[in-house]
């Protein structure tokens, strides 16, 4: 009987160990982390942890088939890392810009695509279905998540 309450002690507390150590760990990033540009003029905005969880998330379901890890699968050439987004033009490293990219995008050069695909948008959902149901809310997350992971992810990112 002692033995069983002991053991019943013991997984209790690992339990309560490990519940902690999750809570800690879960999106503890700083200010400097989750502040990232939103438009070309130099003005910021701080995400909430509420915003870079569900851009997470949502990039995860909508997203990550084409862009495992900040990778581009169709063009391997092309990441989600800061460096890659800065040659487009206009450049995608701001939230504004990466916005009206996933409503309307264009060659990487900036020039307005005519017959082939780009990438998947709001204005031709009906070729990616997951694109019609995203409002904007949810496109301002999905873009806080991509800036921050290009921050936090390094070289392992794109």
């Amino acid at each position: 009987m002692i033995k069983s309450l002991n053991l019943i002690k013991g997984l209790v507390t690992c339990f309560m160990f490990l519940t902690w150590i999750s809570k800690s760990n879960a999106l503890a990033l700083d200010e400097e982390t989750r502040l990232v540009p939103f438009d070309s003029s130099g003005r910021v905005v701080l995400l909430t942890s509420r915003e870079l969880k569900r851009g997470k998330r949502l990039f995860n379901n909508a997203c990550a088939i084409c862009h495992v890890g900040g990778l581009t699968k169709t063009n391997p050439n092309i990441g989600l890392d800061m460096e890659s987004l800065s040659f487009a033009n206009p450049p995608l490293t701001n939230v504004q810009n990466l916005m009206v990219y996933f409503c309307e995008p264009v060659e990487f050069d900036g020039k307005q695509r005519f017959d082939e695909l780009v990438h998947p948008c709001v204005r031709d959902a009906d070729l990616y279905p997951r694109m019609r149901t995203f409002t904007y809310d949810d496109l301002f997350d999905i873009a806080g998540h991509i800036l921050v992971q290009a921050k936090v992810g390094n070289e392992k990112w794109g």
